[in-house]
């Protein structure tokens, strides 16, 4: 999720299509609606996300758990799309990811892979992490390449370094992983905190998004989201 000022809608619109494995735009309210529309029917912005983040020229300023006091008629909402759908899927084709089984939030790091600029919005891209046996990986490939909706297959498989990773133990945000074996290989998707990076940066005066690992979920079915 974000929420940012109508001034600066059409630039993230148009970095959200340049850059659509990190940002793959599944829905936007009208402006000064908290709505989204075509999500379902009755999603609220204002309440409906666990944990919102709330940032003033790149700084974090706090969480909170509802924004009805913050929410104006000048603010339009941007849904992305979430690699939590290709993860159900993952485990209904018998997969186990670590962050789940063991109840954490999985780990997201900054890259040196550089998005496509649009007006303020530029930075690196944000990936997220998972570790598969590598006779597996074809198949993980296969499933999560089947939502480009929700990041696609992954953007990355092996060494973390090759994508300005320096500590895969140490994560930007999300808990931090256990280490492979040497059957297994680091597979990293394109994240949806990208987009709260390239705000970070920007340092844009107001802007709102979801906490990592705190999501919107919407009436939309995963199976409508297959390419």
């Amino acid at each position: 999720l974000i929420i940012l000022d109508k001034k600066y809608a059409l630039d993230f619109m148009i970095f959200c299509q340049r850059n659509p494995k990190a940002c793959p735009l599944v829905g936007v309210t009208d402006v000064g609606d908290p709505f989204f529309r075509t999500l379902g029917n009755d999603i609220d912005v204002r309440h409906d996300v666990p944990s919102y983040n709330i940032y003033s020229n790149g700084k974090l300023l706090k969480l909170v758990n509802n924004i009805a006091d913050l929410w104006s008629d000048s603010l339009v909402a941007f849904a992305i799309g979430c690699s939590f759908t290709f993860e159900h899927s993952l485990m209904k084709h018998g997969f186990k990811i670590d962050h789940i089984e063991n109840n954490k939030v999985v780990p997201m790091y900054r890259t040196n892979i550089k998005n496509k600029k649009s007006g303020p919005f530029n930075s690196e891209m944000v990936v997220s992490m998972r570790i598969f046996n590598q006779k597996d990986i074809n198949k993980v490939k296969q499933v999560s390449g089947n939502f480009s909706f929700a990041h696609g297959d992954p953007i990355h498989i092996g060494n973390p370094i090759e994508i300005g990773i320096k500590n895969i133990l140490s994560p930007d945000w999300g808990d931090s992983p256990r280490k492979k074996n040497e059957y297994e290989e680091y597979v990293f998707w394109a994240c949806g905190v990208t987009p709260q990076n390239s705000i970070i940066e920007a340092r844009i005066p107001f802007c709102i998004t979801h906490t990592p690992g705190h999501m919107l979920i919407t009436d939309v079915s995963e199976n409508s989201l297959h390419c």
